[in-house]
């Protein structure tokens, strides 16, 4: 077992950036592995003591310092060059025996496993297939219909749906539930949603071009209403939220996951109720190279989590480096960034802080926070081409 420490770098911004704030948390930054494990990261209390772990492709790492680590599936180090078998990563309790067991997002339009936890035995965990073909380069995890379970969101067969699971039939292969009818939805399908759009209690799923509405009564296989908007171009995680504090949530989404640019779309509603959305750029999808204004590409992982505990969310998201590869995608070399936005609502409206949180980590396709150290500030995980990282908030000084 390896573990590795770096500094998280801090520094004032120009204007175009921002300027340092004495009363906002910083990071500290613990290098959990520098090996090619995953491109996605969780969390859960493996062991029951009472303190979050993480896990990172085949390893849980023992909360709250994480510098002890166990294997949950045959270690396989990949070449940065090129890709994993592990996208994303989830974690629930699949089986009901009260320990939390690990999802693996696999490679777009392989299977699925869900791996069971030993419930506290030194023994293996066993494998159990849950999904043929998982699609979609940035599946969600959310409860779609209600049930207090976490659903998969992602598309596969030409189709796009959400997948439930039985903890009283744990064994059973998972069902998925298509929201749409067949369509342009392959494995490398980019841009995926869900939450409540109209605000009548039911959880909607959006893509790219569009959102499909849950109908009050649900009609196995049967669509959604579909209303069509272009959201952006190749989006990851489409984050749904009431950004303006107005009771009508928006979305928030990169433009394009391997090139540039972070939008927010602004609900609004016509005088009969009708739903349409303005947008508002954070960072624009055409940056000028030239200028010292703020650009990051490939943001292809992107959360929400109160940061400055003001009780509005902010925003989690950065570089995935080489995304495809050394020469794949604009500027692949620049640093592996990972920011936070501040969300801040005032007499002007809206706008978005950004803060550096380091500059040699960046995201993967999927970036995780939770309160780890239990100081009541959401701290943040990846794992991706760079290796395992954890960034422990410091509160304000």
């Amino acid at each position: 077992m390896r573990c590795f420490w770096t500094a998280v770098l801090v520094w004032g911004f120009t204007a175009a950036f921002g300027p340092a704030n004495e009363s906002l948390p910083t990071f500290r930054t613990i290098q959990l592995s520098d090996q090619f494990y995953a491109e996605g990261a969780y969390y859960a209390d493996f062991n029951r003591d009472g303190h979050l772990d993480i896990v990172s492709g085949p390893y849980w790492y023992e909360g709250p310092d994480f510098q002890v680590r166990h294997e949950i599936r045959p270690p396989q180090a990949f070449q940065p060059e090129a890709y994993s078998d592990n996208f994303l990563t989830f974690t629930a309790d699949f089986n009901g025996n009260g320990w939390p067991d690990v999802f693996y997002v696999p490679f777009p339009g392989k299977e699925g496993y869900w791996y069971e936890n030993p419930a506290g035995r030194d023994a293996p965990w066993r494998r159990h297939l849950a999904l043929q073909s998982v699609e979609n380069e940035s599946p969600m995890w959310g409860d779609v219909n209600g049930n207090g379970r976490p659903d998969l969101v992602f598309n596969t067969g030409g189709r796009l749906g959400y997948a439930t699971w039985d903890p009283d039939r744990p064994y059973e292969p998972w069902t998925f539930h298509p929201v749409s009818p067949p369509g342009d939805y392959h494995r490398f399908t980019h841009g995926i949603g869900f939450g409540d759009i109209d605000g009548d209690g039911r959880i909607d799923i959006l893509e790219k071009d569009g959102w499909w509405q849950q109908p009050a009564e649900l009609q196995e296989g049967e669509p959604w209403i579909f209303h069509p908007f272009r959201f952006g171009e190749a989006p990851a995680q489409m984050l749904v939220y009431d950004v303006n504090g107005n009771g009508m949530n928006d979305v928030i989404t990169a433009w394009h996951s391997h090139n540039y640019g972070l939008v927010w779309y602004e609900q609004r509603r016509h005088d009969d109720g009708s739903i349409h959305w303005k947008q508002h750029i954070i960072l624009t999808p055409e940056p000028d190279l030239d200028s010292d204004e703020l650009r990051i590409s490939q943001m292809h992982a992107l959360e929400l989590a109160d940061i400055d505990g003001d009780g509005v969310m902010d925003l989690i998201t950065g570089k995935r480096f080489w995304a495809h590869g050394p020469k794949g995608d604009p500027e692949p070399d620049a640093p592996a960034v990972i920011y936070w936005f501040q969300l801040i609502r005032d007499d002007q409206g809206v706008r978005w802080e950004p803060h550096l949180i380091h500059d040699d980590s960046g995201v993967g396709t999927q970036v995780a926070a939770a309160d780890l150290n239990d100081d009541g500030i959401p701290d943040i995980i990846v794992g991706n081409k760079k290796g395992t990282f954890v960034h422990l908030s410091q509160p304000p000084e």
